[in-house]
């Protein structure tokens, strides 16, 4: 299989922020914004994959700035990992106020996509051809966030089968804004 450029798969898609995509403040829900970022997702992993693909994961959806109506979103994605079947897709997204010029940015996200065959089973993907400095930063990032949240859920895989609610374990919640409001002599351990 032939390697593909970032630049080949890259896509853009902007609209325009329309009242009835509000919240009760007046802003844009987030959830449209999500909304949009899965489908310039899915059009980018499309592209290079030429494959039909999944949202398997959505990692730093932080909302840095609010989006007004009236702006245009502009959404710009691009495959920054690709591993066997699945590709890493990295979203910025700026709002623009067409009349002042003003632009900010809003968030940077993270799309973990899996390309599908006609069976819906992972189909392999084309590897990733690094043309630029950023396209190989990119890479490594994804390749160093990868491992992070590898790491975080062993740790904290570990950590929650140590959290117990009997036998004292709640004293680590005295200084939290929580009231324990039953005995807890009669706790049963349930298990997630």
């Amino acid at each position: 299989m032939p390697p593909k450029s970032v630049a080949a798969s890259r896509t853009t898609l902007t609209e325009l922020m329309i009242p009835s995509y509000a919240n009760f403040g007046g802003k844009i829900h987030g959830g449209i914004l999500l909304s949009l970022m899965d489908k310039v997702a899915f059009a980018c992993a499309s592209k290079h994959s030429g494959a039909y693909c999944v949202t398997v994961s959505v990692e730093g959806v932080n909302f840095r700035q609010a989006v007004e109506v009236g702006e245009l979103v502009s959404l710009m994605a691009s495959v920054n990992y690709v591993g066997r079947t699945s590709m890493v897709i990295g979203i910025k997204v700026i709002a623009e106020n067409v009349r002042t010029g003003t632009v900010k940015h809003t968030n940077t996200s993270y799309f973990t996509m899996v390309a599908t065959d006609d069976d819906h089973k992972p189909t392999e993907v084309p590897p990733l051809l690094l043309e630029t400095p950023d396209d190989t930063r990119r890479f490594m990032e994804a390749m160093k966030r990868k491992e992070l949240k590898e790491t975080y859920k062993e740790e904290f895989d570990n950590e929650k089968s140590r959290i117990r609610v009997e036998d004292g374990g709640l004293d680590i919640l005295k200084k939290e804004r929580c009231i324990v409001g039953y005995d807890n002599s009669d706790s049963n351990d349930f298990n997630d």
